[in-house]
């Protein structure tokens, strides 16, 4: 969903030369396969958006989110670190525990509740301990039209909708929604930024997951859904979340990059987009790929 984003807009500009890689070019678990790839494509920078993300599935497979989350990190920086390469990892706000009532800071000790938060806190530690030239960039609440979008939060409230008019949503979660159209563009910023360690990077303002579905609900017009606010006791995940996971960009405005719109505002570029991507597909112009969409 990210990386897809990062390269069409790394790809706008002609004078980088992005090469994309996936699991089957270059699965990062695979420590020969990464050892290849950048030897032959000897990049300058890499941006490491490969990640397992399922939060409630790693409890239950811990050994694969752990091969990619974090033996797949250190693979990346090894060889990085071998070729004298700039590494940027993504990471997450769930390497927080959620207990602090104001928003976190890239100072602040990390302290996940769950496995996918200590596996990707892992893969930090690997860039950390490995890389002088490293960026570790946490975000939080991830939604875009790239890859298996249709996954993301904005589109299974979308989805389940159509069966339910009642949905209940927890309301004591409160987070940072993030958009990949705006994360990438910061990404690419960050590259020629001569600053390392680590940064948040997130959409500014705050909601819960109960104030997010009613936004969306809001923007597509749905007025015949009714929200019940719930909170995460009532909830069965197999995965602990942080009650509070509001990420403070500070670090990254330290060093004068602009900071990202607020959530509410690029909801509704995500609407935007997403009309105009299936008008295109109806038609038939532009396939199921959103790479034809223009820059914001």
């Amino acid at each position: 969903m990210l990386g897809s984003e990062v390269m069409r807009q790394l790809s706008a500009d002609r004078q980088i030369n992005a090469v994309a890689a996936t699991i089957k070019t270059m699965d990062v678990t695979n420590l020969e396969q990464v050892r290849d790839f950048l030897q032959r494509e000897r990049p300058t920078h890499v941006i490491h958006c490969a990640a397992y993300t399922q939060v409630d599935s790693a409890e239950k497979e811990a050994l694969t989110a752990y091969k990619v989350n974090a033996d797949g990190t250190k693979n990346l920086a090894f060889f990085c670190r071998e070729q004298d390469v700039e590494l940027i990892y993504l990471s997450t706000d769930y390497v927080f525990s959620g207990g602090k009532k104001s928003p976190y800071l890239e100072t602040d000790r990390p302290d996940p509740i769950n496995v996918y938060g200590m596996t990707k806190l892992l893969g930090e530690t690997y860039c950390q301990v490995l890389l002088e030239r490293h960026k570790v960039v946490r975000t939080s609440w991830l939604n875009g039209l790239g890859g298996d979008y249709t996954r993301n939060f904005i589109e299974t409230m979308m989805r389940v909708s159509e069966t339910r008019s009642t949905l209940s949503l927890v309301n004591d979660q409160i987070g940072r929604p993030t958009f990949t159209f705006d994360l990438a563009r910061a990404l690419v910023t960050l590259l020629d930024a001569n600053s390392y360690g680590v940064f948040h990077v997130t959409n500014s303002g705050q909601c819960s997951w109960f104030e997010l579905a009613s936004e969306i609900f809001k923007l597509a017009g749905r007025n015949d859904i009714t929200l019940r606010p719930i909170l995460s006791e009532q909830f069965r995940s197999a995965a602990r979340r942080p009650h509070y996971s509001v990420l403070a960009n500070t670090r990254f405005e330290q060093i004068g990059l602009e900071p990202l719109p607020h959530w509410k505002d690029s909801l509704k570029e995500y609407f935007r987009r997403r009309s105009l991507y299936q008008s295109l597909r109806e038609k038939r112009l532009a396939g199921p790929s959103p790479h034809s969409l223009p820059a914001r």
